[in-house]
């Protein structure tokens, strides 16, 4: 640093100088992310959980959910399920702006909840990037990688042993 520092914008110069010269890499880009939309104004993406598998489209509307075809207190009868289907829109604040269609194969009811909540995630952090930072603090666009164990040969369940017996 034989340059004299002066100003904030001098510091943050040198500190980026500095940064890149330690790891060995270029500056960061920090450019802006670009919304993804379809020709219909839409943003689609796949959510999963368990063994089901989410594709969402969400585009701008009154706040409408479908799932395959049904209403969501429909389809999601359970008030825990359209619960956790509300929690991206909870966390970004936009509780009825957006309308979901949503189709959902494979697994319960849990996990194509568990599914649609991811997919709507992705899918809102497409249409607005800048709704990233909170969906991403708040774990949602992580997908959940828990599934069932599977059974082994020569036991009950994937780890319960059959009834020992001595004689």
């Amino acid at each position: 640093m034989a340059d004299e520092i002066k100003t904030l914008e001098d510091l943050a110069d040198a500190v980026t100088d500095d940064i890149g010269a330690v790891q060995g890499t270029p500056a960061v880009d920090m450019t802006p992310r670009e919304p993804v939309r379809d020709d219909l104004g839409r943003s689609y993406a796949t959510g999963k959980r368990k063994d089901a598998v989410a594709r969402v489209w969400i585009k701008p509307g009154s706040g409408k959910v479908v799932v395959n075809g049904k209403p969501q207190n429909e389809y999601f009868a359970r008030p825990v399920l359209q619960m956790i289907l509300a929690q991206p829109f909870g966390i970004t604040n936009t509780e009825g702006q957006f309308d979901v269609y949503a189709t959902v194969k494979g697994g319960g009811l849990s996990g194509q909840a568990g599914a649609v909540k991811h997919g709507v995630s992705k899918a809102l952090q497409l249409y607005d990037p800048s709704l990233r930072g909170a969906l991403k603090a708040a774990g949602f666009l992580t997908r959940d990688s828990r599934v069932v164990e599977r059974k082994k040969y020569g036991k009950a369940k994937a780890r319960k042993s059959f009834q020992f017996s001595k004689r």
